[in-house]
Parts: C-alpha cells; sequence; structure tokens
C-alpha cells in the first residue's frame, strides 16, 4: 500500500536530497541553518518543526487553491503559515521548553522562511495533494539533512559531543581532544555549508557529464 502510494511521487521525495536540495542548491533556508546548528539536538528538533509547517502548509494550499483569490493569495498563505507554525511553536514549549528556549526566536522566523513559502507558491498552487505531500516531506528532509550534518560536525568537533554524549574525551577529562570552539560560532556554519554547496554542484555537473555520456556509449 505504501509503495502503491508513494512510487507516483518518487521524484517530489527524492530529488531534494541530493539533485535538488532546498539550502545547498536553492539556496533557501540559511538563516536557520546558521543560527541552530551549534548543537545536534536543536537541528534536529528545528529540522522536525520546518518539515512538519513545509507538509502542513502545502496540503492546505493544495486544497484551497482553486477557492483562493489571486488578490489575496499570499497573505492566505502566510495565514497558514503562521497557523501552523504557532502550533508547532506551543508544542515545543510544552513538550521540550529548554530545546524551545536555545531556539528561540528562530521557530517564529519560519512564517519568514523562504523555504516554506516557495513551496506552497510555486508547488502546491499547481499541484494535487498527495504530490504537494510529497513535495513537502522531501524538502523536509532535504532541509533536515543538511542541518543534521552541519550540527553534527560543529557539535562534535567544537565540543567532542553528539545530542550531549561525549564522543572524543577532551584534555580537560584527561583524554587526547582539544575542542575547536571556532566551529561553535556561526562562521563555521558558513563555511561548512559553502563546502556543502560545493560538493553538491559538483556532483550535480559530474551526474549530468555522466547522462550525457551515457547514450554515445550505447551506440558505440
Amino acid at each position: 500500500m505504501v509503495e502503491w502510494i508513494m512510487s507516483p511521487y518518487r521524484k517530489q521525495l527524492l530529488d531534494p536530497l541530493l539533485v535538488n536540495n532546498p539550502i545547498t542548491v536553492q539556496i533557501l533556508g540559511l538563516c536557520s541553518a546558521l543560527a541552530v546548528t551549534s548543537a545536534l539536538l536543536p537541528a534536529v528538533v528545528m529540522s522536525i518543526a520546518v518539515t512538519c509547517v513545509l507538509m502542513f502548509a502545502n496540503v492546505t494550499v493544495s486544497l484551497l487553491r482553486r477557492a483562493m483569490p489571486k488578490s489575496i493569495r499570499l497573505i492566505i498563505e502566510m495565514t497558514l503559515i503562521a497557523s501552523a507554525v504557532i502550533v508547532v511553536d506551543q508544542v515545543l514549549q510544552a513538550f521540550v521548553p529548554d530545546i524551545a528556549e536555545i531556539l528561540s526566536v528562530f521557530v517564529g522566523l519560519i512564517v519568514t522562511n523562504c523555504l516554506v513559502l516557495g513551496r506552497t507558491e510555486a508547488y502546491a498552487m499547481h499541484n494535487g495533494v498527495w504530490a504537494s505531500l510529497a513535495d513537502g516531506l522531501g524538502n523536509g528532509l532535504g532541509y533536515s539533512v543538511i542541518l543534521i550534518v552541519v550540527g553534527s560536525i560543529r557539535e562534535l568537533f567544537g565540543s567532542g559531543s553528539l545530542l550531549g554524549r561525549q564522543i572524543l574525551r577532551t584534555q580537560a577529562e584527561g583524554g587526547w581532544y582539544t575542542p575547536n570552539e571556532l566551529m561553535l560560532l556561526a562562521p563555521s556554519a558558513f563555511f561548512i555549508i559553502a563546502l556543502l554547496i560545493w560538493a553538491m554542484h559538483a556532483f550535480g555537473q559530474v551526474r549530468r557529464r555522466d547522462s550525457a555520456a551515457a547514450p554515445v556509449r550505447e551506440s558505440r
């Protein structure tokens, strides 16, 4: 049953992971990627929050797309996104108040995240509910992968831990590792994301070159 539902939407689910990643290819959602990735746990929570908002916004806009007047379309979309963000923020404050305090204003700024509004306007306004749901989930996962990678690198090399558990024993605890505190500052996230953007573009160039050369090899 799951395969029957998901197979037509494989492109929407998988393309944002590598081929058209929201952060490294579309260059969207960079503010939160720079701000909340000093540790892995806030990055994971932010990833879940953005994915939930994306899926809700895409589905609701897809359902209402034929009923929304063009003159107030963007206002309605922003209202739907803001409603989802308020619910997510209240859930975080109720169940994980410590993480909600770390994320602070950045959860509220999901409302202005270009990724969320961009997907609702560019995709959900022109496609059905299931396709929009798959697109929201796929872009949320693509966004999450980058945040989790950046958060893991910064926490591991910045404090020697992951999710608060010590992985690299520091010299202060009698170990060998000296934490690189530069990794806990925002500029480190900028450089890590820049390297990921370079890697994604290099991967895309190799992929396009291989696909272009494939028919030549077959003809031989």
